[in-house]
């Protein structure tokens, strides 16, 4: 116990003189920079002052978007409450009026502010978070369900594999994410199926998010040949692992030996035109292109980071391996905040929802960019759940807005480091058995209609 109290003051000790060596609130800065409240103000749409004006609106969204209550009337219930504590007139508690306002919030608004508070967070990151002074973004993938409305079926149908009225509709959501502070710099939404929801065609529309110099990182799913020609077309570089054909073909024995298992390779221009692209775009592709295959933690690797002495073997193996951050962001988009399960009815809510546990998500990496800068650790060293149970108790029994408490929250962040487990393996199983209720295998409607006629079944043992 003496022992963690001494590593627990030496930490306090490092965070002070840390603080007074630096910008104590850089990261913090950025939410009243001119810049951002000049893309806000023209995104608000013509409003009268009323109760629920479009930010106040705004910031109910995102206390909802945090809490495990996350209805409408838990929102309109706080704000009451805080109405009432601070001395002005109680408002109703009915809920109409805060979801008229949450319908009157511009999609874009809240987008805007989700890509500018994810590029300021990184751009405003010290260099010596890069890897090799070079800015990494991550790229994935992931689905996230709706109400089972006809309206949400009808923009993002559910899986074929699943019968009317027994199924939820899906949208797939590709995002790119700051490998070294978190922060989400974009996204992009479409389809579970159909034309245009793919992942590759997500990623597409977001490419003008990277830039020069930067590095993309990302699974099997994204080592196509034209997406790594326009990736060198534009100055970035990719790393991915090689996807499953070219894998089982993969010979080290031919093109440039650069070391064990480690080669350059030239990749012909398919034969066939892809579907999306047009004639055009097929012949200014190139007909051949170099790239470096190497086989590195039992993985095989593709990318356009060619030098061996620049990037040697052993940095790109352990590069790769942060690729797995961006399955815990989402993990904690989907399981910690509740992203994975939308609760709005119509497709434009449900967007709009989305963005805002986004814009949630890169506040709280704010708060932990902050705390890392003032620790004088990594971002990625802290815990996002950590991060957010503290926030809320100072939303809770504090105020954000007074400078002590602030200063006390990033002290109380810092302190909660996240475990280091390299090689760490678990079982994708759980232990603890659900309860058992029968899977509901018609429509509810019918459903319902039988336990009229019939009562409920008998409780499954």
């Amino acid at each position: 116990m003496d022992r963690r109290r001494q590593i627990l003051q030496h930490q306090q000790q490092r965070f002070r003189r840390h603080a007074s060596n630096c910008d104590a609130y850089a990261f913090f800065n950025l939410l009243t920079a001119p810049e951002l409240l000049q893309r806000v103000e023209s995104a608000l749409p013509e409003h009268r002052e009323r109760l629920f004006p479009p930010t106040e609106t705004l910031s109910m969204f995102l206390a909802q978007a945090m809490s495990a209550d996350r209805s409408c009337q838990n929102a309109v219930n706080d704000f009451s409450i805080k109405r009432s504590c601070s001395g002005m007139k109680p408002n109703s508690t009915r809920t109409g009026a805060f979801c008229k306002a949450r319908q009157r919030l511009p999609v874009e608004m809240v987008s805007t502010l989700v890509r500018h508070t994810g590029s300021s967070i990184s751009d405003q990151a010290p260099s010596s978070w890069r890897w090799m002074g070079r800015p990494v973004r991550l790229v994935d993938g992931t689905t996230v369900s709706m109400p089972d409305t006809t309206a949400n079926q009808g923009a993002y149908p559910q899986s074929r594999g699943q019968k009317v009225g027994l199924g939820f509709p899906l949208c797939r959501v590709v995002g790119i994410v700051c490998l070294s502070s978190g922060a989400v710099l974009d996204a992009a939404l479409g389809r579970f199926r159909g034309k245009g929801g793919d992942e590759q065609t997500l990623l597409r529309s977001m490419l003008d998010t990277l830039k020069t110099g930067d590095i993309l990182l990302g699974d099997a799913y994204y080592a196509t040949y034209f997406l790594l020609c326009e990736l060198q077309r534009r100055g970035i570089d990719g790393v991915f692992e090689q996807y499953g054909a070219r894998r089982r073909s993969t010979d080290f024995r031919l093109g440039q030996s650069l070391g064990s298992e480690d080669h350059l390779i030239e990749l012909k221009r398919p034969e066939r035109r892809p579907p999306w692209m047009s004639q055009t775009q097929y012949e200014q592709a190139p007909e051949r292109l170099t790239v470096r295959e190497l086989k590195a933690g039992g993985k095989t690797l593709v990318t356009t980071l060619q030098c061996p002495q620049q990037t040697p073997k052993s940095a790109l193996k352990s590069l790769y391996k942060g690729r797995w951050h961006v399955e815990l962001d989402l993990r904690n988009l989907k399981a910690t905040l509740g992203l994975g399960k939308l609760s709005c009815k119509t497709p434009g809510m449900a967007v709009k929802e989305l963005w805002v546990y986004l814009l949630a998500h890169n506040l709280i990496r704010m708060l932990m960019a902050q705390s890392a800068l003032l620790a004088d650790c990594l971002p990625r060293e802290l815990s996002f759940k950590h991060s957010l149970q503290l926030w809320l108790a100072l939303r809770q029994y504090g105020s954000p807005e007074e400078e002590d408490g602030l200063s006390n929250l990033l002290t109380l962040i810092a302190q909660r480091r996240v475990g280091n487990r390299p090689g760490r393996i678990e079982p994708r199983a759980i232990k603890r058995r659900p309860q058992a209720y029968p899977l509901l295998t018609k429509p509810r409607r019918s459903a319902r209609a039988d336990v009229r006629k019939s009562g409920h079944a008998k409780h499954v043992k």
